[in-house]
């Protein structure tokens, strides 16, 4: 049974490689397939003296169709950007530099994506733009010390990190200007072009994010939790369904109205004395917003291809089709192709690496 398993892996990836590559279009599919599982050329080698070594990228350009774009002249507040935000970190750069490379890619329009990147180390900035000189791009920094007294202990210490928590303040960090963002998690690659994304209708929704109404949201919270009303109760006249905050598109719009950012903050204090949820910064989330979410298809966040939160395990693509791949989870394809012990579908993630270089 294993040996089928992998097999139905390998041949999940090698058949996503053939539609998502055109070097891979013109190969009859059996030899994509006995191809693709070999990353021997996708194996990057860093650079001895510079632990974070990025190859430059290719440059990139806007069709013709697209609205002219003059990069010196390009504001964040110009209405016509579509606004993307990432975390910068050491630990998880390499992920976020693949994220923004595969949305360059496939992009009609690059030039006119404007990101925005929340960062907690300084001199990430001159990275970003050795690796991207077009970039459009401005750096935020988050403070640690604003979230550091409200974050609990989770099943994973990554999932403790302060940065983890930036996103909630988007509608601080970002220009009053900005009234919608995308915000992404470091750890996937976008395979279409990613306007589709923003042009989501919300409706009256504040964010929109792929649905899972079939999980057990139960399980996101503590049995003190559901056992007491006063905390049980927030949910009632609501449908709630598990989402992922790793891809959302964001109304700052209505956040900064609302003022969602004090709501999480405020059951995340709940959680210092209370102890009602075991998983990081999502069950916040899921109290203030689930039930009052636009959904968003689900083939915008392809997610757990990390596995679970402690082994990490290799997982096979959900059915349906694919626009962005999620590594959630405690697996992520650069750590496990740097030690050569890769999943199938990390060689989806390969070709948008720029690590190191190519041996």
């Amino acid at each position: 049974m294993s040996w089928a398993m992998r097999f139905s892996g390998f041949f999940s990836a090698a058949m996503l490689m053939i539609i998502l590559s055109p070097s891979l279009q013109s190969f009859h599919p059996a030899e994509a397939i006995r191809s693709s599982p070999h990353l021997d050329g996708y194996i990057r080698q860093p650079d001895p003296q510079n632990r974070f070594s990025f190859r430059k990228a290719s440059p990139f350009r806007n069709a013709e169709q697209c609205r002219p774009n003059n990069r010196t002249l390009t504001t964040v507040c110009d209405p016509s950007l579509v606004h993307v935000a990432l975390t910068l970190d050491l630990e998880y750069l390499r992920g976020s530099i693949a994220a923004v490379h595969s949305i360059l890619q496939h992009s009609l329009c690059p030039e006119n994506i404007f990101f925005h990147f929340l960062v907690s180390d300084t001199n990430l900035d001159s990275l970003v733009q050795s690796t991207f000189p077009q970039l459009n791009f401005k750096v935020y920094y988050f403070d640690p010390n604003i979230v550091r007294n409200l974050i609990s202990t989770s099943v994973r210490q990554a999932l403790e990190q302060p940065l983890n928590y930036a996103r909630n303040y988007l509608a601080d960090l970002l220009e009053t200007c900005v009234n919608r963002v995308i915000y992404l998690d470091s750890d996937l690659v976008v395979v279409v072009d990613i306007s589709k994304l923003w042009s989501t209708s919300l409706g009256s929704r504040t964010i929109g994010a792929p649905e899972y109404c079939h999980a057990n949201f139960s399980k996101y919270f503590t049995a003190a939790f559901w056992s007491d009303h006063r905390f049980a109760g927030t949910f009632e006249g609501r449908r709630p369904c598990y989402f992922n905050t790793g891809v959302m598109v964001m109304d700052l719009v209505r956040w900064r109205r609302e003022g969602y950012t004090k709501r999480i903050e405020r059951w995340m204090e709940v959680q210092k004395s209370a102890r009602i949820y075991e998983l990081g910064s999502l069950p916040p989330f899921l109290l203030v917003f689930a039930g009052h979410v636009a959904p968003i298809e689900h083939r915008w966040n392809q997610h757990g291809l990390g596995g679970d939160n402690v082994k990490g395990s290799c997982r096979d693509l959900h059915a349906g089709p694919v626009s962005l791949l999620h590594w959630s989870g405690s697996g992520k394809p650069w750590v496990r192709l740097d030690s050569k012990r890769p999943c199938p579908l990390d060689a989806l993630w390969a070709p948008f690496d720029l690590y190191g270089y190519t041996h």
